[in-house]
């Protein structure tokens, strides 16, 4: 392995961060313009917009029949931007949940990711099912659409802090610089993904690990570090609707429209390898799953709700990297992780959820009485 790829690699990273980044401020500024509220923008053209590196890796990946990289940027976001972007964001400010989130967003996030499990199982995600993840995608715009103008002036500010003032219209000039954002986001999304799907096969070869596992953690966490910044920023700025929405709507996008997408440009279907049907998906359904306890206990994500999706994913991410090399402590691991900490979490959180289903029974008692 030349020192040359590796420096494509990481360059392929940057400029897929950097062309994400124009892309979603000169998309979303046009947006404005035209009368789109802010808080559709953050709901559809900045989710789409972070989601866009994993969109472009994925498009390439399949059109140059890797599909091994598209399913495991895929999965390994999703699990990186639940247990990771979403620990590091609590930990730093816990984050307070929207009920829409709980009971819209959510199940529907886990609804989606259950059905690619189920459509990957036979080995491949065909054309057909790409399309209605496709459908699938359009249907959750036009809800967030339709449900954003039911939404409250607090939060519509809140996204209009963030977003742009829908009463500004650019002139002339302005019209051609956002034009140009997006023009250079997209050409710089186009050529980051070459360089780093080029640079993941060559790296994957050197290093005697297959290409899913490559893209299951260095892709994955490379192609997200845009909901990274988003989410932890918007936190901190106490723009808690938007550091928790985004990150889900970055897992929904990341799978209708990159799995969809990639399904349809692919001569063949997008193959899914058996490892990813066995273990990965899976691992993405269940960190799916655990948002939905966490989230409705309390509204909120506090800072031991954080540290444990920050520590699952350690684990996550240790046990690829064991199962890869064959290490001797893999069975140990294993054991430790299946015997222990799994069923210890899961004692835990149904006895919290427990607790705040009898609270909230307990205070709708007094309240008649």
């Amino acid at each position: 392995m030349s020192p040359l790829t590796v420096v494509l690699f990481i360059a392929g990273i940057v400029l897929l961060i950097t062309g994400a980044e124009l892309l979603v401020r000169g998309a979303s500024r046009l947006a404005v313009a035209v009368g789109v509220t802010p808080l559709v923008v953050g709901l559809t053209v900045v989710a789409i917009g972070t989601g866009s590196p994993e969109l472009a890796v994925g498009i390439q990946a399949s059109i140059a029949g890797n599909a091994d990289i598209t399913v495991g940027n895929v999965v390994g976001s999703n699990i990186f931007n639940i247990l990771f972007i979403l620990g590091i964001s609590s930990i730093v400010a816990p984050l307070i949940v929207s009920q829409q989130l709980v009971r819209l967003d959510v199940p529907i996030m886990i609804f989606v990711s259950v059905a690619v499990l189920l459509m990957a199982v036979d080995g491949v995600i065909g054309r057909v099912e790409g399309f209605a993840l496709v459908v699938g995608a359009a249907a959750y715009t036009w809800l967030l659409i339709r449900i954003s103008r039911r939404e409250t002036a607090k939060v519509h500010s809140e996204y209009e802090q963030a977003y742009g003032n829908t009463g500004q219209k650019p002139d002339a000039g302005g019209w051609f610089v956002h034009a140009l954002l997006v023009a250079a986001g997209l050409g710089l999304l186009v050529i980051g993904a070459d360089w780093l799907v080029d640079g993941a096969v060559v790296i994957a070869g050197s290093l005697g690990v297959s290409e899913l596992v490559i893209s299951l953690t260095v892709i994955a966490a490379g192609t997200s570090l845009p909901e990274v910044a988003t989410s932890v920023i918007a936190g901190l700025r106490g723009e808690r609707d938007i550091a928790v929405g985004n990150v889900v709507g970055s897992n929904l996008f990341n799978i209708l429209i990159v799995i969809g997408t990639s399904s349809l440009v692919s001569s063949e279907g997008l193959r899914v390898a058996a490892p990813a049907i066995n273990f990965d998906i899976p691992v993405m359904v269940a960190a799916a799953i655990l948002c939905l306890p966490i989230f409705f206990m309390k509204y909120r994500i506090g800072r031991w709700e954080g540290a444990l999706f920050l520590a699952y994913y350690i684990f996550y991410t240790l046990y690829l990297f064991l199962a890869t090399s064959q290490h001797d402590a893999l069975p140990g691991f294993s054991v430790v992780m299946r015997y222990l900490v799994i069923p210890l979490t899961l004692g835990t959180v149904a006895l919290a959820l427990l607790r705040q289903l009898l609270q909230a029974r307990s205070q709708q008692a007094r309240g008649s009485s």
